[in-house]
């Protein structure tokens, strides 16, 4: 084999925590809570659409942008749910998931030496994209137990050199959410500025005990500058078709579409032909939050008598546990421990944060058949 000179574009970084707990979990035959996937079915219905729109022929190139019908109706999501109308012939994109949404924005607006915010803890791909693209990332910790967003910190952190501006909501992993007072800190920050907000809202549509979404699309002066990237996976129990959107002003959106169109072209025809239909009825997202917060509760209700304490999540389908109580080994350890002894996978939260600093807590996903939870709740009650 010839021997090449090559120089990593990322160096340092490794095997995500994701693949590395499920990688565990599968040589362990352990239950797995680490990465976010449900372990039960999507919608016949959906699965049926799905098998319908091959038979009837759509099993080639779709357009680059995404099918006309889905973006429609993506469109009509946002409008009736937050009162903010994008067109969809020009600020509607259909991604191959809401990864590649974010890699597309970040590729097309971060050049060298620019300079992102990024709240911490932070999804894995935010800052490896980054730095694909030459920018560097400013990190800024979450405060507390309750991961709350220090506002004045984030407004000092701003320099000449900032492009963009990074958050999530509901957040992955705490499970916490923006509420309205931080959205109208973060559209007077923005203010007058020349940054792009890059809305990551995966799980906008599992929020808990009767809180709002507070999507960038419900803020005029926010929604001008932003970015919104959307899931129809987390959404709708199916993580591995791969499916996701972004919406954004034109003048955003013609970059996005360029990137885009050099990555990946298009996406799955059928699936997305599936999901135009099935989106003619509200009522499939409408029903999400009660339907993920039953699984909260119950999960939650089941470890009761554990010696971990938590914060109930606000939404996602994540949970946050503090094992303090039981053991002074870090997360990191106690994460693979239980995984090799106790036949259960979790991820520890230290990995996404600044230094890894280290609060003492599991990430659990709830996304599962009561079965699987109910063993993962006789798991850490006898812990």
């Amino acid at each position: 084999m010839a021997s090449l000179d090559l120089t990593s574009k990322l160096p340092g970084t490794k095997t995500s925590i994701f693949s590395k707990m499920s990688k565990m979990a599968q040589e362990h035959d352990a239950l797995n809570l680490s990465q976010g996937f449900p372990n039960f079915e999507t919608d016949s219905k959906l699965q049926e659409l799905v098998t319908k729109a091959m038979e009837n022929g759509h099993n080639q190139y779709p357009p680059d942008a995404g099918v006309v019908e889905l973006r429609e109706m993506i469109s009509e999501k946002f409008r009736s749910l937050y009162g903010y109308t994008y067109n969809p012939n020009n600020e509607v994109t259909v991604t191959s998931g809401a990864t590649e949404a974010l890699f597309c924005t970040i590729s097309a607006f971060v050049k060298k030496g620019d300079e992102v915010i990024v709240l911490k803890p932070a999804y894995d791909s935010y800052e490896p994209t980054i730095q694909l693209a030459g920018g560097k990332p400013i990190q800024i910790q979450l405060k507390g137990q309750d991961y709350k967003v220090d506002w004045q910190e984030v407004k000092s952190a701003i320099t000449s050199r900032t492009r963009m501006i990074i958050i999530n909501t509901p957040h992955n992993p705490t499970g916490t959410v923006l509420s309205k007072e931080d959205m109208l800190q973060l559209q007077q920050i923005l203010e007058g500025t020349n940054i792009i907000l890059l809305s990551d809202e995966v799980y906008q549509h599992l929020i808990f005990d009767q809180l709002e979404h507070n999507s960038a699309a419900r803020f005029p002066k926010l929604a001008e500058r932003a970015i919104i990237c959307g899931s129809f996976g987390k959404t709708f129990h199916n993580t591995g078709w791969k499916t996701g959107y972004c919406v954004a002003p034109e003048f955003l959106m013609q970059e996005i579409r360029k990137i885009h169109e050099l990555t990946v072209f298009s996406v799955n025809h059928p699936m997305q032909r599936a999901y135009a239909e099935y989106l003619k009825e509200p009522e499939h997202y409408l029903e999400l939050p009660e339907f993920y917060q039953k699984k909260r509760d119950y999960f939650l209700n089941l470890i009761q008598g554990s010696r971990f304490t938590y914060i109930p999540s606000k939404g996602t389908y994540f949970q946050l546990l503090n094992f303090s109580g039981i053991t002074s080994e870090n997360d990191v350890n106690f994460a693979e421990r239980l995984v090799r002894e106790y036949k259960l996978a979790a991820i520890p939260v230290s990995v996404f944060n600044i230094n890894q600093q280290d609060n003492s807590q599991l990430r659990f996903c709830f996304a599962k058949t009561d079965e699987t939870l109910e063993k993962a709740a006789e798991i850490l009650c006898n812990l």
